[in-house]
Order: C-alpha cells, then sequence, then structure tokens
C-alpha cells in the first residue's frame, strides 16, 4: 500500500508531463522521433454505434455506406459519447483526425480490433421492427447482416479517408461478428473483401489472405520494403467454452498449426514478426477484481480468464520455439492501459479503447520503433478526456519519459514490474493511466469499478503471470 505523499507526487508528476505534451499541440511524438526509428499509430476498441442517434436509423438502413457520413453529420447530436457508452460519430470523427494528425511518417497503422459495437444486432431487430427479436425471421436475419456490412464498410471507409494509403493491419474482436459472441464463419466471408481491400491490399497475395481469413480469421502479411512479417490472429477461438457457440477445438488446433508453419518460414527468410491479436492471454482482470474477498485473496471460482488454458499453454509452446523472432505483440480487448508478460523475452502492450464503454477516456498509442531492429523503443499515449471535451485528443504521457526507463520497450516494461510492487511514484501512475486519465470513485452503468488498496494485487499480478494458478498465488501472496 502506497501512502498519500506519494499519491501527490505522482499525481503531480502526471499534471507536469501532460502540461508538456499539451504544450507541443497534443503530438503523439511522431515529428520528434530519433534518427533511425519510425511512428506507428495503434488504435483499437471503436465499437461503434450506428444507433447514437436512433432518428437516423431508417435513413441509415436504406443507403449505401458511402452516404452515411452525411446522414450522420445531419444529426442534431454532435456531442462525443461519454463514459459507459459506444463511439458515437462525433467521437470517431475526433478519433480518426488525431490519427491522420500523429502518423508522421508511418507505414502502416494499426487497428486491433471491435469495430462493432456493443449489442448493435440485438438493437438493429429492435429498430428494424422484428416482431421477436429473441427469434428473428429468415428476412430479418438476413437485414441485420446487410446492415452489419454496411457498418463494417463505414468505417473502413472512414478510416481510410483520414489515413491515405497507409495499409491497416489488423486483428479481428470479438463484437466483430452478427452476433456479438466472436467472428461467425458467415461475418467472415461476408466480410473479407473489404478487410482486403480497405486494410491490407498489396500486402499479402488476394486469394492466400481470402483462405485464411474467411476460414478461421487470420493473416499474415509483409509490408512492402521491409523486413517485416505482421501476423493477425482470432484469440476469440482461444477463450473457454462457450456452450451457445459450437466446439472451437479444431479450429484453435489448426490456427496454432498455422502459426508455427508461418513463425517458421518467417524465421527461415531473415523476417521480423510483429503479432497482432484482440483478445490477450492472462487473467480477464477487471472482472476478477471484483471477486477478492475481504482479505483481498482469490479462489479459482472467483478467478475468471481470457483464453482455455490448454490452448494457451500449446500457444506458448509455439512462441519458445522462435526467441527472439517476434519483436512485438499487440492486443486489446479490456479497453485499458496495461501490459502483460507472456514469457521472459516477449511483452505484449494492450493499447486503450475509444470507446468509453468501461470507463476509460478515450485514447490510444503512437509507438516509435527502430528502423534496423523493428523494436519499438517508446510510446505516447493520446486521449480524449470527457470531463473536459477538449478540441481534439491531446498528449497523455510518453512512456519513457513518465517512468524514467529508456531502451527497448519491451525490456523496460519486463523491468517496470517488479518496481511497480516497490516504487510508489511509478504505481500511482499506472494505477492513474490505467483508464486513461479518468479517475473515478463512483462507476456508472457498464463501467468497471475503480482500482483500490484492496484490489491492486490483481491489476499487478494480472502483468506478470498467464497462469491460472499462477495469478492467484501471486495476488494470495500479497
Amino acid at each position: 500500500m502506497y501512502c498519500t505523499r506519494f499519491r501527490l507526487l505522482g499525481l503531480i508528476f502526471v499534471l507536469i508531463l501532460q502540461f508538456q505534451l499539451a504544450s507541443c499541440g497534443g503530438s503523439g511524438g511522431s515529428n520528434a522521433d530519433p534518427p533511425g526509428s519510425f511512428p506507428v499509430v495503434v488504435f483499437t476498441d471503436v465499437h461503434f454505434d450506428p444507433f447514437d442517434d436512433t432518428t437516423l436509423f431508417q435513413a441509415l438502413n436504406a443507403a449505401d455506406a458511402g452516404q452515411w457520413a452525411a446522414i450522420f453529420q445531419s444529426s442534431s447530436k454532435t456531442t462525443p459519447s461519454t463514459w459507459g457508452k459506444d463511439t458515437n460519430y462525433p467521437l470517431l470523427v475526433l478519433a480518426l483526425s488525431s490519427v491522420a494528425q500523429n502518423m508522421g511518417a508511418s507505414p502502416l497503422v494499426i487497428f486491433t480490433g471491435d469495430i462493432i459495437g456493443h449489442y448493435v444486432p440485438q438493437m438493429f431487430y429492435v429498430l428494424y421492427g422484428t416482431k421477436d427479436p429473441l427469434n428473428p425471421s429468415t428476412a430479418d436475419v438476413a437485414a441485420m447482416h446487410a446492415f452489419i456490412d454496411k457498418t463494417v464498410a463505414f468505417f473502413m471507409q472512414q478510416v481510410k479517408a483520414y489515413v491515405g494509403n497507409a495499409p491497416v493491419m489488423f486483428a479481428l474482436g470479438n463484437a466483430d461478428s452478427y452476433t456479438g459472441l466472436g467472428p461467425d464463419g458467415s461475418f467472415l466471408s461476408d466480410t473479407a473483401e473489404l478487410y482486403y481491400r480497405y486494410f491490407v491490399s498489396g500486402t499479402v497475395d488476394h486469394q492466400t489472405f481470402l483462405t485464411t481469413f474467411a476460414g478461421g480469421g487470420y493473416y499474415s502479411a509483409e509490408l512492402p520494403g521491409t523486413n517485416l512479417m505482421v501476423i493477425g490472429l482470432n484469440t476469440f477461438e482461444f477463450s473457454p467454452p462457450n456452450p451457445l457457440l459450437p466446439d472451437s477445438s479444431s479450429a484453435v488446433i489448426a490456427q496454432l498449426a498455422w502459426l508455427d508453419s508461418t513463425l517458421a518460414s518467417a524465421q527461415a527468410r531473415g523476417k521480423k514478426v510483429w503479432l497482432l491479436m484482440h483478445v490477450p492471454p492472462g487473467a480477464t482482470i477487471g472482472e476478477t477484481a471484483q471477486n477478492v474477498d475481504g482479505s483481498g485473496h482469490l479462489t479459482a471460482a472467483g478467478t475468471t480468464m481470457m483464453w482455455n488454458q490448454d490452448y494457451q499453454a500449446r500457444f506458448m509452446l509455439v512462441l519458445l520455439k522462435y526467441p527472439g523472432l517476434i519483436t512485438q505483440t499487440l492486443a486489446a480487448h479490456t479497453h485499458m492501459d496495461e501490459y502483460r508478460i507472456m514469457s521472459p523475452h516477449n511483452v505484449l502492450d494492450i493499447t486503450p479503447g475509444i470507446t468509453p464503454y468501461f470507463g476509460n477516456n478515450p485514447a490510444y498509442k503512437v509507438f516509435t520503433f527502430s528502423s534496423d531492429t523493428l523494436t519499438a523503443t517508446d510510446y505516447a499515449s493520446l486521449n480524449y478526456d470527457l470531463a473536459t471535451l477538449p478540441a481534439q485528443f491531446t498528449g497523455y504521457y510518453g512512456f519513457s519519459t513518465a517512468y524514467n526507463l529508456q531502451g527497448p520497450l519491451n525490456a523496460s516494461l519486463a523491468q517496470l514490474y517488479p518496481l511497480l510492487a516497490t516504487d510508489n511514484a511509478r504505481q500511482a501512475l499506472y494505477r492513474g493511466s490505467y483508464f486513461s486519465g479518468h479517475n473515478y470513485t463512483v462507476p456508472v452503468p457498464n463501467t468497471l469499478a475503480p482500482i483500490t488498496d484492496a484490489t491492486w494485487p490483481v491489476y499487478l499480478c494480472g502483468i506478470g503471470h498467464m497462469d491460472q494458478q499462477g495469478f492467484i498465488d501471486c495476488v494470495n501472496a500479497h
């Protein structure tokens, strides 16, 4: 536990840093990248809500995706979404404008999943007038599919309008589907051409992409003129069994076999790999934190894990075969600013979400990469403070400056983990930035409970322990 004095020191430190970044015009740092490096914008978890203004529904449903922007602009609702809500059109425009402003010389943009808002398929039936939304007719289902397809196309068109010709490397999110329960086969086949045309065209053979993406939601691509291979996985398949979904074990085995062979090919050809996923391994930290007992301890019954533990073990064994090959691993899904140490040589950075659905301020990151090693050396976080509603996203903090750690980012993050248990100022900074600057005491609907001294060990141990028993033992040791 840390004392009030260190809380104040940490807060003062963050405020000074925010002022320094803001005085530079809110830049993510792309204009000041050191020689031999380049920036890469990473954003995620947009969860676009096309129903923020329900009066627009009929016009949206009747129009092509290319006409949607004009329809949204006709709305009287011009305020960005607030906490507990998904991303509306005004917030989407703010986010994409900021992404474009902070790309610098970035050769690509990364989006790690979740285009579709929470419960959009279900809400469609209500607005469409379906008699029984729980048992829609075949015609109603087809209409919902068409609307989701247009939502995906609209989002991608908006992204490309802002980022231009830069390819968008991506991972599928769990909400990217017709059910809200993970990417289903029909969604993959129906949207494969959209993902290829707007996001990865020119970085991977067309038919090769369609084969793996339509079949399983994963792919690999190679950035022209570089030594980089990007692998996008469908890690929702690694989730624990869901009684509402078919058994995924054969699909997981096939994806892991493909990952193994793809990594082997990259290593044989002297490539470096960036690994993208949506759902990360390890604990579902925010949910599990609410299950600690009066002593701050956990039981197995109160611990929720992101992945099936057998699938996770198989995945880790694949990674262990290729030390040094993967120079960056990125994930999303939690909507929070956090990270996880998958193995001594593989640290996973989780980008905060654009949607403020779980109580976070909208945020994203701009990473700085070494041109020679293709490893990250730093990142800057930019956020949109919904308490003050600024004109644009602004600089929130820079990692190396805020934590006073220099060198390769993965090594710095690994070094930070034990410091978070002993260094009160760094711990205060991590806890304060977890929700990207929205530090509240009473949650609103949908949002997660804030971090407390009693739940902090759950957040700390979630960084360094991916297996369930190791995670529980770590929490209970505090």
